[in-house]
């Protein structure tokens, strides 16, 4: 956005708005994503709200409106079971995320059952070629904004936690935006043409935890509720 002074008709300067609020930078230049993030809670990947901004109505194929139909977490979710949660639900929990950043790559360390994604920042594919829960990510800057591709899942996990589905073709764009001191924009949009007849795209804003740590997490896969049976493992023949 670009602001110009009026003074008698004659504009005198010209500046950015980006220069009132200051990006924090590393030594390199760019922007510093270093911190302890908290993020909005987010079951519903579709709807907006206070702490979110979604699509609305998803653009389902007819296989995606089917599998999400039909979709009965009492019958066994996968996260009941302590399973990897996958990218885009472990991005949707509340639990707070710490990011690490290098010149030469960025750890996300997820508070949630101690997970942790490291992504190489020399914008090269890396992948050994075996799908995963969290997938292969390849980061790139687009100015300062950092672009992380990510596709390779294992198509074991859901979207949310309302179960909005998603193949192993699915490719996932995140986009890391640092605004001030404070915030950091986070944009990502899910394209799997598979569930989905289009892309679509959720928006949101993280808040940097001042004087704040990470807490040991422990989901154990033996639980009471599992082996006693109102936890179900899910059928992944029929999934």
């Amino acid at each position: 956005m670009k602001v110009t002074k009026i003074l008698a008709g004659v504009a005198l300067v010209t500046f950015s708005m980006s220069l009132l609020a200051e990006v924090p930078r590393l030594p390199w230049g760019k922007p510093d994503l270093n911190g302890i993030w908290a993020r909005p809670y987010v079951p519903d990947m579709s709807r907006s709200g206070r702490n979110q901004e979604g699509p609305g109505e998803l653009p389902f194929s007819e296989a995606g409106r089917a599998n999400f139909e039909n979709y009965n977490p009492s019958l066994g979710d996968y996260t009941g079971s302590c399973l990897p949660f996958g990218l885009l639900r472990a991005m949707n929990s509340p639990d707070p995320v710490q990011f690490v950043q290098t010149e030469t790559h960025l750890a996300l360390l997820y508070e949630q059952n101690t997970w942790f994604k490291v992504i190489n920042l020399d914008g090269e594919n890396h992948s050994i070629g075996q799908p995963t829960w969290f997938g292969n990510s390849v980061a790139t800057w687009d100015g300062d904004t950092l672009v992380i591709t990510t596709d390779e899942f294992n198509g074991k996990t859901r979207l949310d936690t309302l179960g909005h589905p998603h193949s192993d073709q699915m490719v996932v764009t995140e986009r890391f935006t640092r605004i001030d001191e404070n915030n950091l924009e986070y944009e990502v949009t899910v394209n799997d043409p598979v569930y989905y007849s289009a892309p679509w795209t959720n928006k949101r804003t993280f808040t940097m935890q001042d004087n704040f740590e990470l807490i040991e997490y422990s989901c154990e896969e033996n639980n009471k509720s599992l082996f006693e049976g109102r936890i179900k493992p899910p059928d992944y023949n029929n999934f």
